[in-house]
């Protein structure tokens, strides 16, 4: 029903947000990922999913459409509802939540508060294939930040550091500097390998 909201941005706090939106202040509960990229800028686009239950409507917003993909999908599976799934989103990127989601990660996902090792066992079995075969990875791959996070990771594997090891440094590398070149990448991971 409401996919999208752009307007002012009143508020902003780590789990929710206020955007005016032709003077209708509209709620939106945020994970941490869309927090730490929302930029302090007056005029703001965030995608939403509407929840609609018995006794509330709860909008959920978030940076890309590759995130609301991702809650979405998580919100299919049994057992996991909208707060788990924000707590998810707030503890990994969704490009994490892919991964250990196609490579069968059971620890990655059991690390996120509240979810035991039946759930993440559940969560991987019910959306391994479909974010195989999903648009999230295409945008998610497709977004510069990942394509100079691969070529890092490549260049570092060159020089003998290895892919898990690397990898870790270069995620918070790239989450804290979307925008940074390869080069910026490989020197920033050098000093913290």
């Amino acid at each position: 029903m409401i996919t999208q909201l752009r307007g002012k941005l009143l508020e902003k706090n780590p789990t929710h947000i206020v955007i005016d939106c032709n003077g209708i202040g509209y709620e939106v509960n945020i994970s941490l990922h869309t927090f730490s990229r929302l930029k302090d800028e007056e005029l703001i686009t965030i995608f939403t999913h509407l929840q609609v239950k018995e006794d509330s409507h709860t909008l959920y917003g978030f940076i890309d459409k590759a995130e609301r993909l991702v809650f979405r999908q998580l919100l299919s599976v049994s057992g996991i509802g909208a707060s788990t799934a924000r707590i998810m989103l707030s503890s990994l990127t969704p490009e994490q939540v892919i991964e250990a989601i196609t490579s069968e990660d059971t620890d990655t996902i059991q690390s996120v508060k509240g979810i035991g090792k039946k759930t993440a066992q559940r969560v991987i079995l019910d959306l391994k294939d479909k974010f195989k075969s999903t648009e999230a990875l295409t945008e998610i791959v497709s977004s510069p930040s990942h394509a100079n996070k691969e070529e890092a990771l490549s260049a570092l594997e060159t020089l003998g550091y290895t892919r898990k090891q690397s990898g870790k440094i270069i995620t918070k590398i790239c989450n804290n500097n979307p925008n940074a070149s390869v080069e910026e990448i490989i020197k920033l991971a050098l000093k913290n390998l």
